[in-house]
């Protein structure tokens, strides 16, 4: 989608969803060959201000991989933008994929450059809104709150389909007594601070475990606005769902500080529908962020050259958390330096190198992680 909306002129933060039955959820899609998406994240940048929880699903997005990530991430709506005059050719297809994934019930919100003969086209087809640009922010977030409708348990579909509503409940504090739990076989935390490559090392990892033929869960915590209880969630854009499908169940959600409540509930549904490794990646962490030992089997501190000295190091907080670190970006200037300040304080536990970007590192990580 996109608007003409200028930044000067964007809605000023303020909570315009509270008085919803939740957090509105919203995938923004960027289908086919469009490389820009200074207008999406405008766009996401403004729903966030007004209290949407926003998932980003980044760019080149097929429709399969769209729905995917529509289903795990139980959106209430999909706004795709479409930029490349292929609108009548993937949108069609965007509403079949989330029929074949179970929820042909999310509504498809359309914006772009649209000629105004192929919008009853596109209506027909089952997309809820059409929108061109000039479209002003209130009716695009006015049509994300009309989207939203109270929780209740899906009566039928995939797994997937059914596990991402019960986390849904379970984060919003409404899951049914007695549904069905059980810890998977290895939960791991990845946390460490802002910009240290979580996202790339879990997204890596990922692509391994679906190498190997192994399915696995993710589910990656971003911070939520205190303020408008809006929320950006873009970690899920770091994995190519276009090669690992639906082989990788990853769901985002937004906290505030390290809120964990609803974890428990999470982790056992997780492993109640059928997955063994779940790994749960943190909102970036500081010295003090720890609470998510509580909830892990094992956990892993990412660091990278440069977070600081050897004094810092020694301070108490998150490196005593650490089961294992792994040192990334270990092509970067002061790598070296890094390894040996982290064996001064390891005390013997081990220490790996990366380079996220480029997969180094990351089948000796996954091995240690599931060990």
């Amino acid at each position: 989608m996109r608007s003409t909306t200028e930044p000067t002129t964007a809605i000023p933060k303020q909570d315009r969803c509270a008085d919803l039955p939740h957090r509105p959820r919203v995938m923004l899609g960027k289908m086919g060959l469009d490389g820009h998406d200074r207008g999406v994240k405008l766009i996401a940048r403004v729903m966030r201000d007004a209290g949407i929880h926003v998932v980003y699903s980044g760019l080149w997005q097929t429709p399969r991989s769209l729905a995917i990530g529509a289903r795990d991430e139980d959106v209430d709506c999909v706004a795709a933008s479409m930029m490349s005059n292929s609108h009548l050719v993937l949108v069609p297809r965007l509403l079949g994929e989330l029929k074949a994934v179970g929820r042909g019930d999310i509504p498809v919100n359309v914006g772009g450059i649209i000629p105004q003969s192929d919008v009853q086209a596109l209506l027909d087809a089952g997309v809820a809104r059409v929108y061109h640009t000039g479209t002003g922010m209130d009716d695009i977030i006015d049509s994300v709150r009309a989207s939203v409708k109270p929780y209740a348990p899906l009566a039928s579909g995939p797994r997937e389909a059914l596990l991402a509503r019960q986390i849904s409940m379970a984060h919003a504090g409404t899951l049914p007594a007695g549904t069905p739990s059980r810890r998977p076989a290895r939960v791991v935390g990845i946390t460490g601070s802002p910009g240290a490559g979580k996202s790339t090392l879990v997204a890596a990892m990922a692509n391994e475990a679906v190498r190997r033929g192994q399915r696995i869960a993710v589910v990656a915590f971003d911070p939520m606005s205190p303020i408008t209880g809006g929320a950006l969630l873009g970690d899920r854009l770091r994995v190519d769902f276009n090669a690992v499908d639906d082989k990788v169940f990853y769901r985002s959600l937004a906290i505030v500080g390290e809120d964990y409540r609803s974890l428990p509930q999470i982790v056992g549904l997780i492993g109640a529908a059928g997955f063994d490794l779940l790994i749960i990646e943190t909102v970036g962490a500081g010295q003090n962020d720890v609470a998510i030992r509580q909830h892990v089997d094992r956990t892993a501190v990412v660091v990278v050259p440069g977070m600081g000295d050897a004094v810092q190091m020694d301070k108490a907080g998150i490196l005593e958390i650490a089961d294992l670190f792994v040192a990334n970006k270990a092509d970067h200037a002061g790598e070296a330096k890094l390894v040996r300040e982290l064996l001064d304080v390891a005390a013997g536990r081990p220490i790996l190198e990366t380079i996220a970007t480029e997969g180094k590192g990351v089948v000796e990580l996954l091995d240690a992680i599931v060990s």
